[in-house]
Formats: C-alpha cells, sequence, structure tokens
C-alpha cells in the first residue's frame, strides 16, 4: 500500500536574530551560489561574507520584530494540507524542506525515509518556476537523491509551476477584493503588483519563464478580480528588490510608485504576487520601505494585500494541485530538471550586489577578492591597504 507524503520547499529563513549569521553562512556555504575553484576556501570564505553582511541583514529583519515568520507559516500551511487531503481520503503526511535554514532538505528526507514514505508529491511553494527558487530546491532535492539509494526507491512527483491554478488565482482576487472594498473609492483603486525581481540575463541568457508566468497570473488575477467586482480597476506590475548594478526586470517598483504619483493616484492596493507566506519582503520592504516612498509620492491611502498564508481556499488549491500529481502522469525529479525546455538551471552570472539568494553570486566573488586581501594584510603586512596608508 502506498504511504504518500507531500514535500513544501521553500526558502527559509532566520527565525532570532542570532540565526541571521548562521543563515548567511549556510547561505554562502553552498557551491551553487558561491563556485569556488578550491573547495577548502568555501567555509572560510562563507565565514568571511556572513560577518561582513549580518549587520546589515539583522537591521532589516529586527524591523520586523527580530525573526523571518516563514517557518512558522510554512508548517501551518503543512498542517492545513494535510488536514484537507485527510478530509479528501488521501492519507497524506506532508513535510517541510526549507532550501537555507531549519528544517533544512535532508533533514525532511530524513523523516520521509523514517516514515516509511515510498511515493511523495514535491510541491514549491513558489507558484512561478525561476532557476534562482524552484530550480534551487529541485538541484538540492536530486543532489541528495544522487548518493541515496534508500530514497532512491521513493516514488517523486514534482510540481513545477502552478501561476494559473484557477483556485489560486480565484485566492488572491478574493484578498485584492477585500482590500478594494475598504477604499475610499473603491472603483478607483489602483491594483498595483509588486513581484520579486530576478536579473534580466536570467530571462534573456538562461532562459528562465518568471517573467512570462509573473505577466499571465497577473492578467488572469484581474480578469477574475473583475469578476468579482463587475468592474475593472486600473492596474500595473513592476519588480522589487533590485539590487546592484546590473539590469533587472522592468519596471521598477519604485519607479512605477514615483510615476502614479506624478499621475495623481491617491488609493494604492499593493498586491505581493510572487509571495505566498509573509516574510522580509512583505513586511520590511513593501511594508515599510516602499509605504514611506508612496506617502512621499503623494498617494494618501497605501493598502497591501496580505499573504495567502493559511487562507483556506488557497490551501484548498493546493490540496487539488496534489491530488492532480496523484492521479495524472507522473512527473519525475529528472523530468522537472530538464523543463521548461530551454531553461538552463545555472543562468550566466553577472554582477550583482545584494543578500539574497539570487544576487549572492557576485557577492562571492568581490568577497573572495576582499578575503585575499585581508590574507595579504595579516600574513605579509603588504597588501593594497597598507600601500595607501590605511593599515
Amino acid at each position: 500500500m502506498a504511504r504518500v507524503g507531500i514535500l513544501l520547499m521553500n526558502l527559509g529563513g532566520p527565525e532570532r536574530i542570532q540565526d541571521v549569521g548562521p543563515f548567511l553562512y549556510n547561505l554562502f556555504s553552498d557551491p551553487e551560489i558561491i563556485r569556488l575553484p578550491i573547495s577548502s576556501l568555501q567555509k572560510p570564505l562563507a565565514w568571511f561574507i556572513s560577518t561582513l553582511r549580518s549587520r546589515k541583514s539583522e537591521k532589516a529583519y529586527r524591523a520586523i520584530g527580530g525573526g523571518s515568520p516563514i517557518r512558522r507559516i510554512t508548517e501551518q500551511q503543512a498542517r492545513e494540507l494535510q488536514s484537507a487531503l485527510r478530509q479528501r481520503g488521501i492519507d497524506a503526511t506532508s513535510y517541510v524542506a526549507m532550501r537555507y535554514w531549519h528544517p533544512f532538505t535532508e533533514s525532511a528526507v530524513t523523516d520521509i525515509k523514517a516514515d516509511g514514505i515510498n511515493q511523495v508529491v514535491v510541491l514549491p511553494l513558489y507558484p512561478q518556476f525561476s532557476i534562482s527558487t524552484s530550480g534551487s530546491s529541485f538541484r538540492e532535492l536530486s543532489r541528495l537523491r544522487e548518493n541515496d539509494g534508500e530514497f532512491q526507491k521513493v516514488s517523486l512527483r514534482c510540481i513545477r509551476s502552478w501561476h494559473d491554478h484557477p483556485v489560486y488565482i480565484r485566492s488572491m482576487a478574493e484578498l485584492i477584493a477585500d482590500q478594494i472594498s475598504l477604499c475610499d473609492i473603491p472603483e478607483e483603486a489602483h491594483v498595483f503588483f509588486s513581484a520579486h525581481g530576478v536579473p534580466k540575463s536570467y530571462v534573456e541568457e538562461a532562459g528562465d519563464p518568471y517573467q512570462k508566468e509573473i505577466e499571465e497570473c497577473s492578467m488572469l488575477i484581474m480578469n477574475e478580480l473583475e469578476k468579482i467586482l463587475s468592474t475593472r480597476n486600473p492596474s500595473s506590475l513592476a519588480y522589487q528588490s533590485r539590487v546592484g548594478p546590473e539590469e533587472w526586470l522592468r519596471p521598477y517598483t519604485e519607479d512605477i510608485l514615483d510615476n502614479l504619483g506624478k499621475e495623481g493616484t491617491r488609493e494604492l492596493v499593493v498586491v505581493p504576487i510572487s509571495f505566498v507566506s509573509e516574510h522580509i519582503e512583505t513586511l520590511q520592504e513593501i511594508d515599510i520601505e516602499y509605504r514611506e516612498l508612496a506617502k512621499k509620492k503623494g498617494i494618501v491611502n497605501f493598502r497591501r494585500v496580505r499573504a495567502l498564508d493559511t487562507y483556506p481556499l488557497f490551501i484548498n488549491g493546493l490540496a487539488d494541485l496534489v491530488a492532480s500529481s496523484l492521479n495524472g502522469p507522473e512527473i519525475s525529479l529528472d523530468d522537472v530538471s530538464k523543463l521548461p525546455v530551454g531553461v538552463k538551471l545555472y543562468p550566466q552570472e553577472k554582477w550583482q550586489w545584494g543578500w539574497n539568494n539570487s544576487s549572492e553570486v557576485w557577492n562571492g566573488r568581490v568577497a573572495m577578492i576582499l578575503f585575499a586581501e585581508f590574507l595579504l594584510e595579516i600574513v605579509g603586512g603588504n597588501g593594497p591597504l597598507h600601500m595607501i596608508g590605511l593599515l
């Protein structure tokens, strides 16, 4: 008899301020984030970068209460999904696999094996596929499977993307409608989709389908919203979290906020379209940084649509996805690693500066130079800093 497991994949995040440094260390210890020609330097370099960047990251997390709620929310989503499936007669057990913080993917795999699960549905909690989110999580799962004979015996059914799933679309539209109803003039409220950005090169050079899926998703949500409200609100789509000198997907969120302010928009309903749970980008970047910017641009009423979290209809949508996967054709881990056609799971690397997982690749290059400089100063006392009189 098949024992079914549901593996929910997410990024993870530090739960306390003291977790920020270790979280960053885990991030930079990953050779897929920083690829060094000498593997023995990986951990020293990870320590160096995480030490340098901890203070800035800690400040952001303090602004939202001291840590990320993403683990708590994801585990609650897992419990609610498990309950919904069992109500449908699907005796499944849910597991959470975080990419860079507890509970790690390896821990989830250990639990799956210990529970005697022989069939797993792998469900990334990213509605839109990107090589930097779903792709990274699938690669980690594949790495663990390669060297584990017991895990190889477990049948894996993978869900790549669900940006156009009707229940997900309906859930988003309902939450947006709730916020529009609170506006002074609901029919004039501007619906502003803000998606997490990725470097433009990911799309143009690596074939990442993320932008296409974001655009399709926002259009479907607006169509569904029109059915609920019986009117078509004005809307915009932009990309947030851009860092560094490289061009990311446009338009940028701050630019659209500026334009809307100049156009006289007074009521704005902001939709975090690429996030299904509250975390640093919604609670700090949108709620604090973008809210302040919008006010400065003359937008009087700034409303942010809450993340889906455990919204009942959304949980039922996830249950639909799992049930369809179990009853439909099998999409294996090998299949999902090869698809969509033309996508390179390792994008061409560009200069990017930031502290999120999709922008740290070149941070490592810069930090490696700094690390070499640090060693020169300490060991030989003849590095460039000595030469210009700074040490």
